[in-house]
């Protein structure tokens, strides 16, 4: 009752807001209405007064309060639809010059006369109509027309002058409906009033100060796991090392009752640092009541990371459900991996379970774990697969009061009284953890004997119905909640349960439908949600803040709107069990047809009034025959706000596209087809504050007339669509324009439409600033009014040009200095400014000081801006800046505060840049992180460097920098490195010779130097490309420059010799005895053979009966000595885990000896097995076909070899590939395609160069 009480007095405030305007009093005052403007103000005034007053009664036992309220909300409904109307045609008036919905001052007769005039105007002419948006009659009944009816559709053309059509307004119809239903309202307020008076008040005890502070607990004590500590630790032990440790796939259903903690404790395992250590892939998905196999598939594939090997990236989009099964199958093979499906709802049949566990069957690797959480039995026994389930159950009650009081009083004493109490309502809770955290956030608002006596009485707690039932205690906290947070949360409903809800994406929401105002556009409802208990905080996959709402209270808010708003989220759904006043809907329904649904909309079309939706919401793009049944069930929709709707073509949009004149927040998607175009009528929406088009992928055109929303404050859109507006200006209120280009050939693209946008912020582009002729044309753009704006880029030329622009001969030098933007701005880029010096607001007193990031590229100027005016400077960028040859104490390294703040710097393509030269005792760069510095051939020093900081050691210490990169500075110095303890990422290249030191791995390519690296504890991977390389490892220089030292413990995962003739490696035995070393490349390319090779495998031929258990368990090796590795132990010694063989620039071998076939079969696990530049190999081995396990064998640049081998290939085989060999060897592969369908046969033919380059190349990703 209490929600419809608050849904009239908004109403009652958007009609009070709507007569504040004064050209709608005017009409009211008007001789046509014949009303006192200021009594109906007054009137609708005590009216909100009144139905405020309610919300602090207890009127649920009145039931002619009740009807009253009812009846009130219905007219004020309408009489925010009828001055929403004639609003609308003011704007079209202003828009327009005319004067149609001008009141009548006059006296009636000119009042008729000018009645008659409108009526044969619309009449006659080729205007196109639409009818009213609301009815009068609360019974449906069709209301008086305040515009004539016409047939139009969705997509109307503009009229035959080009201009828009647009909607005429019958102004006596306007009138008689607007004077009717004031009175109306005005006539129900006196009832209403005496009604109340006899209502007795609620406590004021229930009355909230959401301003109290919180106390000092709350759900922080979520980070420990209350109660489950034995059951937890032996699922840990099952999963990892015991039960389901030696099978390829279990799955362990978790099944108790909603609100019990079973998401909680799967979190926990799934976070367990013990569970990340024993499975290489973890996955959650959340499956709720959308159980459909492909979009779990896809879920799923996008979280998987790609192979190595993967030959394409199948997207996550695809709907071919065997493409993508494969493809999860192959990224899966050799991993063992832990799948969560979260709260299942549903599961049609054991087909469809068996279809979506298909690819996790066909894995390699053992203890494999699919966890399955559900609240339904039905689930259970469908999903286990001989598993015995978690049954969860509520805490153990003495468990369970202390997490309560934890999440009350956190680590405050609590006062004894209120622990008795609290007692009380805790053994209400049925030991459920979530009823127990939302229940505390209510107890914590109000620590008073009184406070928690009325919640521990509330007669809520009567609607238990058993042990399991923890709904009533929801609701308690719910009905505390203060109103505007419950019609806040009553909106979840409409959103699927597994939705991310992002704060500007639900302000717009609420803002559009009148729930808050745009006022508090920057509020944040959802954080005081949480503070509630009735959110949670996440981020998402793009590390941005996100909330989401637990299922148990998702039901609740479906619970509590139930009146108002439906979400349809099953294709077979029941219309009959939706509420005739439904006002607001959604569709998640899942993307099949079912004839079932076309029956129940078209019941759900004569049960609720379409016309009177105020929401309508279509989550997702579906099939045509679904399409056609929401276009007829929703074709008569008027009252509109709020709007998603997908596109597919005009036919996709509702009939009454058109005509929807209240419409505030729009939301169109499409698929790509850039042959669809945005509706012609978009225009005449004047009403509109916000249209979403980012998922838009049709036409980049926009719709002529677009500047007439005159209304929008956010058009979220890539750039391209922002960039075609013309006479943006006309947009004043637009918030946002992320791109603008400058068209002297195009009228309504000058630099003075972005002066008329008073309340632009966010970011902003600039383009085609070189066709700006003088400094006043640039004041014109007003940007250093623009308080809002924190992003700007000022391009002096076309978007996408990545060549210099020279200056014109004719532009004005001082065009830049009137883009001069405010002193808010955050982060500013300047790229192909023609001028010879920056801006002069640079300078002096400058307005840009608490600037964070500069950006500044193609500019030919001589001297560069004083950084050392902007202290908060986070980020420098200096791009293909040619004439500078310095940055010094002019520059901005004067004063000592200079780049306190700095954290990446990034100098590229400068080619007379000698110096940066900083003075002595400059505490500079103390947070410094990143140095990016490239193609810089004068270069001579940076101050991060040697011969800048021994003059001023004491100031530069670079502790947070973690990253260097030095790319073609050829004169740099920059060995010593300064003291960096942080560092864990080094790259120097110069041309072709480099060292880099990932915090993964380590490259070196041709490099000739030394370098001193303190710490290798989490290097995974080691290349070295030529060169002779001298490592100083921890600090310690090894003896023989031409030895690289591997240290122990360095838990190296990949090790790659590429090209080394003559590299000798130290350490060797720490790299035999190593347990996490899993892929080793070596080859020498030429002859003799890497020694590096030949050393590494003769001790580990010499040493397998004592090498520690789970050392050099290679699962890839590559090698250029077919002679070093096919010996029997070592090929018994990776008999069990090598599952990839190449052999590489092998020039000496001229055939396979005896033992050397014998010791390949030894290789049972082996999968892939290439021959790659073997010039002299004569054949293939001839034991091949005994390989059970082989899948794929690679032969390329192997001209001796003519044949197959004589006894065939294994049946396992599914891929051949030859390339670059004799023409009978690939005569012979073809003819395999017609006679083995199975398997995939590729015969490739390079030219010259191409075969040169195979040769020549040494991959760092092994093929």
């Amino acid at each position: 009752m209490e929600t419809a009480i608050g849904a009239a007095s908004g109403l009652i405030g958007s009609v009070l807001n709507h007569l504040s305007d004064e050209f709608i009093q005017a009409y009211v005052a008007s001789s046509e209405l014949g009303l006192n403007a200021k009594k109906i103000k007054d009137d609708l005034e005590f009216t909100q007064g009144l139905l405020r007053e309610a919300q602090r009664r207890d009127v649920r036992d009145n039931p002619g309060v009740q009807g009253l309220v009812q009846q009130l909300s219905a007219k004020a409904d309408v009489a925010e639809d009828a001055l929403d109307e004639l609003h609308y045609f003011i704007i079209q008036d202003q828009l327009d010059g005319t004067k149609y919905a001008e009141p009548d001052l006059g006296d009636s007769l000119l009042g008729h006369a000018r009645h008659g005039r409108h009526a044969v105007r619309y009449t006659i002419g080729n205007w196109l109509n639409c009818f009213s948006c609301s009815p009068m009659e609360d019974d449906g009944a069709a209301s008086t027309d305040v515009t004539t009816k016409s047939h139009n559709t969705a997509n109307l053309d503009s009229s035959g002058d080009g201009s828009l059509d647009k909607l005429p307004l019958n102004r006596v119809a306007m009138s008689k409906k607007i004077k009717s239903v004031i009175e109306e309202i005005h006539s129900l307020c006196d009832p209403i009033s005496k009604l109340l008076m006899v209502t007795p008040h609620r406590s004021n005890s229930a009355i909230v100060n959401l301003n109290r502070p919180r106390t000092a607990s709350a759900l922080e004590q979520d980070d420990k796991l209350y109660g489950r500590s034995d059951i937890f630790e032996q699922t840990i032990k099952d999963i990892t090392s015991g039960t389901y440790h030696s099978d390829i796939l279990s799955v362990l259903p978790i099944v108790g009752p909603g609100g019990i903690g079973k998401t909680t404790f799967t979190q926990h395992l799934y976070n367990d640092k013990r569970v990340e250590e024993h499975f290489m892939v973890r996955v959650w998905v959340c499956v709720s009541t959308n159980f459909d196999v492909l979009n779990l598939n896809q879920q799923i594939h996008s979280c998987i990371p790609v192979t190595e090997k993967e030959e394409t990236n199948i997207a996550n989009g695809t709907t071919n459900l065997d493409q993508l099964q494969k493809s999860i199958t192959n990224r899966l093979k050799s991993k063992r991996f832990l799948i969560v499906l979260d709260d299942i709802w549903k599961c049609e049949s054991d087909a469809e379970w068996k279809t979506l566990l298909t690819p996790f069957t066909k894995g390699e690797a053992k203890g494999s774990v699919v966890l399955v959480t559900t609240r339904f039995p039905k689930i259970e026994e469908r999903v286990k697969k001989g598993t015995s389930p978690l049954n969860m159950q509520g805490l153990d009650p003495h468990e369970f009061f202390d997490f309560f009081q934890a999440c009350v009083f956190g680590e405050n004493k609590p006062d004894q009284q209120l622990i008795d109490i609290g007692r009380e309502i805790a053994e209400k809770l049925k030991c459920s953890p979530l009823a127990g955290k939302t229940v505390a956030r209510l107890l914590q608002k109000e620590l008073s004997l009184e406070h928690w006596r009325e919640v521990l009485e509330n007669n809520e707690w009567r609607n238990q119905t058993n042990n399991d039932h923890i709904m009533p205690a929801l609701k308690i906290s719910y009905d505390y909640l203060p109103f505007h947070l419950k019609k806040c949360f009553s909106y979840f409903s409409l959103f699927p349960e597994d939705h991310r809800f992002k704060v500007i994406d639900m302000n717009r929401f609420w803002t559009a439908l009148g729930i808050i105002n745009a006022s508090y556009k920057n509020k944040n409802y959802l954080e005081e949600l949480v503070e509630n208990g009735f959110l949670m905080k996440e981020v998402d996959d793009l590390k941005d803040q996100c909330y989401v709402i637990h299922d148990l209270l998702h039901e609740l808010s479906r619970s509590v709107s139930s009146q108002e708003c439906t979400n349809i989220s099953s294709i077979r759904f029941s219309a009959d069990e939706i509420s005739q006043s439904v006002r607001h809907l959604a569709i998640t329904i899942e993307n099949k047809y079912d004839e079932s649904f076309r029956q129940e909309m078209a019941k759900l079309k004569s049960r609720i009034r379409i016309r009177d939706l105020r929401t309508l919401m279509v989550f997702r793009i579906y099939e045509e025959r679904i399409v056609e049944i929401l276009n007829d069930t929703f074709s008569e929709i008027e009252g509109i706000r709020v709007l998603f709707i997908a596109m597919e073509s005009t036919e996709s949009l509702p009939k009454t596209f058109s005509k929807l004149l209240h419409l505030r927040y729009l939301k169109i998607r499409s698929r790509y087809n850039r042959t669809i175009s945005l509706p012609s009528t978009l225009p005449r929406f004047y009403h509109l504050i916000f249209l979403d088009l980012k998922n838009w992928q049709g036409s980049s055109d926009l719709p002529k007339y677009f500047n007439r929303l005159v209304n929008l404050r956010h058009f979220i859109a890539f750039p391209e669509l922002h960039s075609k507006v013309p006479e943006v200006g006309k947009i004043e209120h637009l918030e946002e324009l992320l791109s603008f280009i400058v068209k002297k050939e195009n009228i309504g693209f000058e630099l003075e439409e972005l002066g008329k946008l008073k309340e632009l912020g966010g970011e902003l582009k600039i383009y085609n600033l070189d066709k700006v002729a003088t400094k006043d044309e640039a004041n014109k753009a007003n940007l250093a009014l623009k308080r809002n704006l924190k992003v700007l880029s000022l391009v002096s030329g076309p978007e996408g040009s990545n060549q210099f622009t020279r200056p014109l001969a004719n532009l004005d030098d001082d065009v830049i200095d009137g883009l001069q933007p405010h002193e808010n701005l955050r982060e500013l880029a300047i790229t192909k400014h023609g001028g010879s010096s920056p801006p002069s607001w640079f300078f002096h007193d400058i307005p840009i000081r608490y600037l964070e990031s500069l950006t500044l590229r193609d500019v030919s100027w001589c001297t560069l801006p004083p950084f050392r005016q902007l202290p908060y400077l986070k980020i420098l960028e200096l791009s293909r800046i040619a004439n500078v040859h310095l940055i010094g104490p002019d520059s901005g390294t004067g004063k000592t505060q200079s780049f306190m703040h700095l954290k990446e710097v990034v100098i590229s393509d400068m080619p007379l840049l000698e110096r940066w030269i900083v003075e002595p005792n400059c505490h500079l760069f103390p947070v410094l992180e990143s140095i990016d510095c490239r193609n810089c051939p004068n270069l001579l020093s940076l101050p991060f460097f040697p011969e800048c900081y021994v003059s001023c050691a004491r100031g530069i210490h670079c502790a947070s920098l973690h990253a260097l990169k030095i790319i073609d500075c050829p004169k740099l110095l920059v060995s010593p490195m300064p003291p960096a303890p942080a560092l864990t990422s080094i790259e120097l290249v110069d041309t072709h010779r480099s060292v880099t030191l990932g915090k993964w791995e380590m490259k070196m390519s041709g490099y000739s130097g030394a370098l001193a690296f303190q710490n290798m504890v989490n290097l995974h991977r080691l290349l070295c490309e030529g060169g002779s390389i001298t490592l100083w490892s921890y600090l310690q220089k090894v003896t023989s420059p031409m030895e690289l030292t591997i240290p122990e413990g360095s838990g190296i995962k990949f090790v790659c010799f590429a090209g080394c003739k003559i590299l000798t490696v130290g350490g060797v035995s720490s790299l035999i005895t190593s347990v996490s070393l899993k892929r080793l490349w070596a080859n020498g390319g030429g002859d003799p053979p890497n020694s590096a090779t030949m050393n590494l495998l003769s001790e580990v031929a010499r040493r397998t009966k004592e090498l520690p258990a789970g050392s050099f368990q290679l699962e890839e090796l590559g090698v250029d000595s077919i002679s070093a590795v096919l010996v029997a132990p070592v090929c018994s010694h990776l008999a069990a885990t090598l599952h990839e063989l190449n052999i590489r620039h092998e020039h000496r071998m001229k055939g396979l000896t005896e033992e050397e076939e014998k010791a390949l079969q030894l290789l049972t696990s082996l999968q892939t097995l290439r021959f790659q530049y073997c010039p002299f190999l004569p054949c293939l081995p001839q034991g091949l076909h005994t390989l059970s396990s082989l899948r794929v064998l690679q032969v390329v640049l192997c001209p001796k070899i003519r044949s197959l081998p004589m006894g065939g290939l294994p049946t396992s085989l599914q891929n051949i590939w030859v390339t670059d060999c004799s023409a009978k060897l690939h005569e012979q592969v073809k003819k395999l395609e017609g006679m083995n369908p199975g398997l995939s046969v590729s015969s490739y033919e390079s030219s010259i160069e191409e075969a040169q380059l195979r040769r020549n190349w040494y991959p760092v990703e092994p093929m």
